[in-house]
């Protein structure tokens, strides 16, 4: 071996060389001396593979992939490569091998190894490029190797294709779901498609009660041999982790259950269900958590993020087609209720108009007998009012739905609102024998509410369970205070409810019975205007049956007052009759309907005069000079807003009092009526009452 100059050795940068296989760089061969030059000098990742053994000698840039490697025992400058790289020597020790026998090679990409650094072990990739080194005689006598770390663009790489992975499985899970028409099928291929990419040993998916603590797991995938999970849980069994996660929306990564949980705190539920590794994937939506997908691993398992992503990003399409097919069952389920509700409807009002046709026949067929005109006319108020019963209540649905229902709020007794409900509801009651039993307490239950809704819901209640109760049955209306509430409670002992429909006898056009001769009429409206009526006051109902042919009962809870006011809800005086003869304009398309009140007029000694539209009316006004006057708002042409208005600029009609004749009672109608500059308004069909009130204030 040829001896050095001087001054190449001092090319070589300061280093104990002799304490290395190498020697003293001094008796180094011109080869190795030139390349070690190259490779000590330059800031790439570089090493020189020296020998037959592939001896290392390598730069500070090289050192950074050996990581903790360098720093062992003895150092590895110049070991053998097999030594250094023991996990590469099969996948790479035959290709530098082959190079050294003269063979050409190419670069080596991105490969995969395990360094520590940065205090754990990590993966990292490099590509290398090799270029032989040859000695005085022109043999090869070792490798000269650049690196180039990719670990990064490998990672970026396996993103991509984990997210075209990912892409395809969604493609694949909503073209499986797309058709699906039970939301059963869309989890169950759901949880199987994610379960084999994944090779988990289970996949479960929940839906939230709004508690944000039950829930309900409706199906899982699993692989055989592992148990089913299916069922109803407290998210408190599983510990504070996933409490503290989940309610929160936030994704649950548990690596290794019995290494990451407490004792105690989750670990044992988990491991009752084979659980040792968990994503669990929570869903909210309008700030409540509604459901959640869970993959379960029989050993621990360490998550990546892509996978945490892909579960994500199942459970929200599974749960988006899953509400698509329930939207769609509710949907069919309404127009089914709707359907049912217009027939019902159909038959309710045609049974009210056949005795008032039979009436009138015997009216006529009569000759104005006394006897039947009494009978007769019973039967007739009766039949009219079940009828504006019906309408009032569909009214009232329509408004407390669209919110345009305006509650009176005042501190009220409800005690006096249970009576004055107990004295409305007695036709219904005594008609079907019923005995009814009262029990209220001596002192006041103050609510603030509006009594007459209030009256109203009771009252409901009070119709309901009569129908529902056969003839001669036992009905009790019980009132008390509890914590801080004022509690009614309607009992009876009639046809029940079963288990299954206690909180559907509520929804929208249900009833108790679906058989006509059970339920003795009603459009099944009456409940669900009572659960809306009392939620507007910000109180509940509750219903509770032993089931069909044990009675039920029906709860009503309101807030109590805070302030007591001890009389009872004020009463309505009834209006003074009028003491002398007025003159009074009627004016109605409806021609029966405006003669017909003319006629009541005329028996109570008025002098009456009727008009079938507006500019009718306004030519009887200029001759009659009526002192009162009722219009129907709803008149083709000029209808009665325009009516009014031209009315007051008659000479000597600007005070007269007028009257709204409509079926629209909602607040913004009656404000119209009076920017339209009505005094009074008056839902058809107007009741004597309401008529004597007006004639009152002429």
């Amino acid at each position: 071996m040829p001896h050095l100059h001087p001054s190449a050795v001092s090319a070589i940068p300061p280093f104990d060389w002799g304490a290395t296989p190498f020697g003293d760089a001094a008796t180094w061969p011109r080869a190795l001396r030139t390349a070690a030059g190259m490779v000590l000098h330059s800031l790439q990742p570089m090493s020189v593979m020296w020998g037959s053994e592939l001896r290392l000698l390598f730069n500070d840039g090289y050192r950074t992939l050996l990581g903790g490697r360098a720093n062992e025992a003895g150092g590895m400058m110049g070991q053998p490569f097999r030594a250094v790289w023991p996990e590469l020597a099969d996948v790479v020790g035959p290709v530098f091998d082959a190079a050294l026998r003269g063979h050409a090679t190419g670069a080596l990409e991105d490969q995969p190894f395990t360094v520590l650094r940065n205090g754990y072990p990590e993966q990292v990739h490099v590509s290398f490029f090799t270029s032989p080194i040859h000695d005085d005689a022109g043999a090869i006598a070792g490798l000269l190797l650049t690196c180039v770390e990719t670990t990064a663009r490998v990672a970026s790489r396996h993103e991509r294709d984990a997210a075209m992975e990912r892409l395809r499985l969604l493609d694949e899970i909503g073209e499986a779901t797309r058709v699906a028409s039970d939301p059963r099928a869309i989890m169950s291929e759901a949880t199987r498609l994610l379960g084999e990419h994944l090779r988990v040993t289970r996949v479960a998916y929940a839906d939230l009660e709004p508690d944000n603590d039950r829930f309900t797991i409706r199906h899982d995938w699993r692989v055989p041999g592992a148990i089913s999970t299916v069922g109803v849980y407290s998210l408190d069994l599983f510990g504070s982790q996933a409490t503290s996660n989940l309610r929160v929306g936030r994704t649950l990564v548990i690596n290794d259950v019995d290494g990451e949980l407490a004792p105690g705190d989750g670990d044992g539920m988990f491991n009752s269900i084979g659980i040792k590794a968990i994503i669990c994937c929570p869903l909210v939506k309008g700030g409540h958590l509604v459901a959640m997908m869970a993959v379960h691993q029989e050993h621990p398992r360490r998550w990546t993020s892509q996978e945490l992503a892909l579960v994500e990003a199942v459970v929200e399409r599974c749960w988006a087609h899953i509400e698509r097919v329930r939207s769609v069952d509710a949907l069919r389920e309404a127009d089914r209720h709707k359907s049912e509700f217009l027939a019902v409807l159909a038959h309710e009002l045609r049974n009210p108009l056949a005795p008032i046709r039979n009436g009138l026949e015997l009216l006529r067929l009569s000759a104005g007998s006394p006897e039947a005109v009494a009978k007769v006319s019973g039967m007739m108020d009766r039949q009219l009012s079940h009828m504006t019963h019906l309408i009032n209540d569909l009214l009232d649905i329509a408004r407390v739905s669209s919110g345009k229902i305006v509650l009176h709020r005042e501190v009220a007794d409800l005690n006096g609102i249970v009576a004055t409900a107990i004295e409305a509801s007695m036709p219904a009651l005594e008609a079907a024998g019923h005995d009814l039993a009262v029990d209220l307490p001596e002192g006041p239950l103050p609510v603030e509410a509006d009594p007459v809704r209030i009256a109203q819901v009771i009252g409901n209640l009070l119709t309901n369970a009569a129908k529902y109760t056969p003839r001669h049955g036992k009905i009790r209306v019980t009132a008390w205070a509890e914590e801080g509430m004022a509690v009614v409670a309607v009992a009876d002992n009639g046809i029940g409810i079963a288990a299954e429909s206690l909180d559907a006898v509520f929804d929208m056009f249900t009833q108790v019975a679906r058989h006509v001769e059970r339920s003795n009429g009603g459009l099944g409206i009456g409940l669900s205007l009572v659960r809306r009526l009392l939620d507007l006051h910000g109180g509940s109902v509750t219903a509770a049956s032993a089931g069909p042919g044990q009675g039920s009962t029906f709860t009503v809870r309101l807030p109590l007052a805070a302030a007591v006011r001890q009389s009872g809800p004020a009463r309505a005086a009834s209006a003074p009759a009028p003491s002398r003869r007025l003159r009074v304009l009627i004016a109605d398309d409806n021609v029966d309907a405006a003669h017909s009140l003319a006629d009541l007029l005329a028996l109570e000694g008025h002098d009456t005069r009727v008009a079938a539209d507006g500019p009718g009316a306004l030519a009887l006004a200029e001759a009659f000079r009526p002192e009162v006057v009722f219009l129907d708002i709803g008149m083709p042409g000029m209808d009665g807003y325009e009516t009014a208005r031209r009315l007051r600029q008659l000479p000597g009609l600007a005070a007269v009092p007028l009257a709204a004749l409509t079926g629209w009672g909602a607040a913004e109608d009656r404000a119209r009526t009076r920017a339209a500059g009505f005094d009074h308004h008056l839902l058809k069909p107007a009741v004597p009452a309401e008529v004597d009130a007006v004639l009152a204030t002429a």
